[in-house]
């Protein structure tokens, strides 16, 4: 009933049928209730066969007679299965046969023989010895049917109006990630007998647990199972946690991966908002948007220090993976990049094209996984852009790319390069993992990671850059980009590439060391990575340029980066 399925009763065990149980225990049975008892004997199961037939011919417009097209139909559009409780007799096998002609499994309680090779069935056609607490969702899912949460049990409005509020510091009762914890988001696939559907905890302190202005570390650790999942859709649907958490009002969220920052208002705390509901909100729209390939969602919110750097250590890796599935790709044998448009409620002329070369600036999204997401969802954030005419290799911009962004930017922005920060860069939105800077007085180039909250050369935090040029504008001298961006080979290629890179935090040098050391080496520069400042060297350019000069960087001899 939960779910909202007809259970249609026939036979007895013993001379006791299920129907009469229900009534002892003072359950409505009837068409109303979707419990409808066809009858005490085993013969009485072909009713429920001759329903299915009339919902073929009243909504398939099959007509009588044509078993071809009935049992196809069968298959494909209705979704039921038998539920075998209790000992199976012959006469109880032979009516289990005939329903898997429609394409129905039987899914028994005991030990009676298995077919599990997909056939006429969807999947298995009989599966044994399943126990009782479990029948349901295993008849769920060997049938391949899809349930559709309709509702959203949480106490705060949800909805896309919602989408891009913010909450500012005299609202504001919780915070997690930002400068001030760690707030990492996993998603990861799951053997389908491995996690329960709907299960969601929180391990560690709750919003009852803290004061107002108090911030918490927070893990978001999402396993989903389903026959139709892959791997590959892991990152895709990941990142629609930002979007989703963003949907319920008084909530904000900013970031990704293990950059995410999630802002709670005193008025969903009046409301009795708790962090269990950021799982309830991901389990139900994970069903609802990702249905077709998922069955099983289940949530983990993590709040212990201990435990939340326990899951980054293992995101991270995850994180490293993905992106290097990407590495043997270039941009110039690809003719198809992708769009995302996904940040466009924070910044509603961002348009970010994702090519292999180029991934995403939110460091989410690479090609691969943009590929994929369009596969799930045809008609989502991502789609294909050809790329058309090539209009400037060095900086990279083409033609198809310029009219793609044109329309999605809402004719706001009319063209940008990929590979450049100096000259029409790529449009930035504040969901970026880093910001570079161009630094005329070094000749060079900056960057700097979210993560890192300290005074930069260029005279701003990244709070300040991100509030400046996050809101979806092309700013010639700044542009955002991914992490692993830095080290990809057209990086600002078209202003001198990786040799301009005159500046970083240490954190972000270390994170990158191994691929940095990799990169400098192809430039012909092995120990360009010890070249690069940073904020142990100095803060200003001034003090920059002193280490530039003392270390012998390659970018003081090249020519200058403006004018």
């Amino acid at each position: 009933q939960e779910k909202s399925i007809y259970v249609f009763m026939a036979a007895n065990q013993y001379g006791t049928t299920f129907a009469e149980q229900l009534i002892e225990q003072g359950v409505q049975i009837g068409w109303n209730t979707r419990l409808v008892p066809f009858g005490p004997d085993i013969s009485a199961a072909v009713f429920a066969l001759g329903f299915a037939n009339r919902a073929g011919m009243s909504f398939g417009g099959i007509q009588p007679g044509d078993y071809k097209k009935m049992l196809a139909y069968q298959k494909n559009r209705i979704f039921a299965f038998v539920n075998a409780l209790g000992d199976v007799n012959a006469e109880w096998a032979a009516n289990a046969a005939g329903a898997i002609n429609w394409g129905f499994p039987t899914i028994a309680d005991t030990d009676i023989p298995e077919i599990l090779p997909t056939g006429i069935c969807t999947y298995e056609h009989i599966v044994a010895n399943v126990p009782l607490e479990e029948m349901s969702q295993k008849s769920i899912e060997v049938r391949g049917l899809k349930v559709t949460v309709s509702e959203i049990d949480i106490p705060l409005a949800y909805g896309p109006a919602f989408e891009g509020e913010r909450v500012r510091k005299d609202d504001l009762y919780l915070e997690m990630g930002g400068s001030k914890t760690q707030c990492t988001e996993l998603c990861k696939m799951a053997d389908m007998n491995a996690i329960e559907d709907g299960k969601v905890e929180v391990i560690g302190p709750d919003v009852t647990d803290i004061k107002k202005g108090d911030s918490l570390p927070l893990g978001i650790f999402v396993q989903v199972a389903g026959r139709e999942m892959q791997e590959d859709f892991e990152p895709i649907l990941e990142r629609q946690i930002h979007h989703l958490i963003n949907y319920a009002q008084y909530i904000m969220h900013i970031g990704q991966r293990d950059i995410s920052w999630i802002r709670v208002s005193g008025n969903a705390i009046e409301k009795g908002f708790t962090l269990k509901d950021i799982g309830v909100i991901l389990h139900a729209k994970f069903h609802q948007d990702f249905g077709s390939i998922l069955d099983k969602v289940q949530v983990t919110l993590y709040t212990k220090k201990k435990d939340v750097d326990e899951l980054t250590k293992t995101a991270r890796a995850e994180y490293k993976k993905r992106d290097e599935r990407v590495e043997n790709m270039t941009d110039e044998t690809t003719e198809t990049f992708y769009s995302c448009t996904l940040c466009q409620s924070f910044a509603p002329s961002h348009v970010c094209v994702v090519s292999p070369e180029r991934t995403g600036l939110c460091g989410a999204y690479n090609w691969m996984d943009c590929k994929a997401s369009y596969q799930i969802n045809p008609t989502g954030p991502n789609q294909p852009v050809e790329k058309g005419e090539c209009l400037d290799p060095v900086l990279g911009q083409w033609k198809g790319v310029n009219e793609f962004v044109y329309k999605a930017s809402r004719q706001a922005i009319d063209h940008y390069n990929f590979y450049s920060v100096v000259h029409d860069p790529m449009t930035t939105c504040g969901c970026c993992e880093c910001i570079a800077a161009v630094l005329p007085g070094c000749n060079g180039v900056m960057t700097v990671n979210r993560e890192y909250s300290g005074m930069t050369p260029c005279g701003m935090k990244f709070s300040t850059l991100a509030g400046v040029m996050g809101g979806g504008q092309s700013t010639p001298g700044f542009v955002g980009h991914g992490k692993f961006n830095l080290t990809q080979r057209k990086f600002i290629a078209g202003d001198g590439g990786l040799k301009r890179l005159v500046w970083m935090p240490t954190s972000l040098k270390e994170e990158l060391r191994e691929r940095l050391i990799m990169r400098g080496k192809e430039e012909g520069i092995p120990d360009l990575i010890d070249r690069i400042a940073d904020e142990t060297v100095g803060t200003t350019e001034e003090e920059v340029l002193a280490y530039l000069k003392e270390k012998d960087h390659p970018a003081l001899k090249m020519d200058p980066i403006v004018g």
